[in-house]
């Protein structure tokens, strides 16, 4: 959906992006991911213009961006900062239907569309006749949500989208981000400097520093074969809690018993990672957890048997 083909930003003798290349698949999500100054947000901007690039060509969908009228792309694209980027004299409606307006869609069909994006994303009605500056940092970043996703684009950019979040709101928002239908139907590019994020949110992720990608891959391959120390140290401080929200119950699947003994808690799917299985372990007070896959017999594993089945598969992967 998405091709980058050794695209370079310099400002004046500054190598912001220094020729990189990368390709996102359609209904992917993939993380740019590095310190500040990496080049990441710059990144970002040239995909939908903000920033023109120094050198190389930008695709989507098969098609040159500069082949498009900037205003035009734009209006194919959603994109949410972290800041919300709200208008802050306009009410909550007044926001979420600017694209529909320049989209000229008629006021029944964005009142239709708002109505269903703020079920979606757990906002009352009555907030659509407020001002941004009246709603909690989270609701605000919903709403931004809301405005980016309004005319149903299949590419979705974002910039920090979650940078101003306290941990507790920036927590919930991660689950509904993850169960939004909205957000599995959309390519999306995320911009963030937090790991825990990252590997929490992202099917591949693009590890940056100094213009340049260091190493592209999906979690599991960033954490059990790192291209180089940079990535290394990188992860370093966080790892044991990176393997665990990297690696899935399905990475486990042939290394766990093939018992299955229904218990009382509910099951969950192998795409579950392991971080919030465990978790069912130390809310849930469960001693078992069920494990559903498409197309095969449930499996019934305790906590030991997790575990034991995680570090067999770490030894897979070459690591003690």
């Amino acid at each position: 959906m998405i091709k980058v083909d050794g695209v370079s930003k310099h400002f004046g003798k500054v190598k912001a992006v220094d020729a990189i290349s990368f390709e996102v698949q359609e209904h992917e999500n993939m993380i740019l991911l590095g310190t500040s100054g990496c080049g990441k947000t710059t990144t970002l901007k040239m995909i939908n213009r903000l920033i023109e690039s120094s050198a190389g060509t930008i695709y989507i969908n098969k098609k040159n961006i500069l082949e498009q009228q900037p205003e035009v792309l734009r209006r194919g694209i959603g994109y949410v900062l972290q800041n919300n980027g709200l208008f802050p004299h306009y009410t909550v409606a007044e926001n979420i239907a600017i694209v529909p307006q320049l989209l000229k869609w008629d006021k029944k069909k964005t009142e239709n569309r708002t109505a269903e994006l703020l079920e979606k994303l757990h906002l009352d009605k009555s907030y659509l006749h407020v001002y941004p500056k009246e709603l909690s940092g989270g609701q605000q970043q919903r709403i931004g949500l809301a405005r980016a996703l309004v005319s149903d684009p299949p590419v979705l950019l974002m910039d920090e989208p979650f940078g101003a979040l306290d941990n507790v709101t920036r927590s919930n928002i991660h689950k509904e981000f993850k169960a939004l239908d909205e957000l599995k139907r959309k390519t999306i590019i995320m911009v963030t400097h937090d790991v825990q994020e990252a590997f929490e949110l992202g099917d591949r992720i693009c590890l940056m520093d100094k213009g340049k990608i260091i190493q592209s891959g999906s979690p599991t391959e960033l954490l059990f074969n790192p291209a180089n120390k940079f990535v290394e140290d990188f992860l370093k401080d966080q790892r044991l809690q990176l393997e665990f929200k990297a690696v899935k119950l399905t990475d486990l699947w042939e290394l766990l018993p093939h018992q299955h003994k229904k218990t009382e808690t509910a099951a969950l799917h192998a795409d579950t990672d392991l971080w919030s299985t465990l978790e069912n372990f130390r809310f849930g007070k469960a001693e078992t957890i069920d494990i559903k896959k498409d197309g095969d017999a449930e499996k019934t594993a305790s906590f030991e048997q997790l575990m034991a089945a995680f570090y067999q598969f770490k030894n897979k992967q070459g690591h003690e």
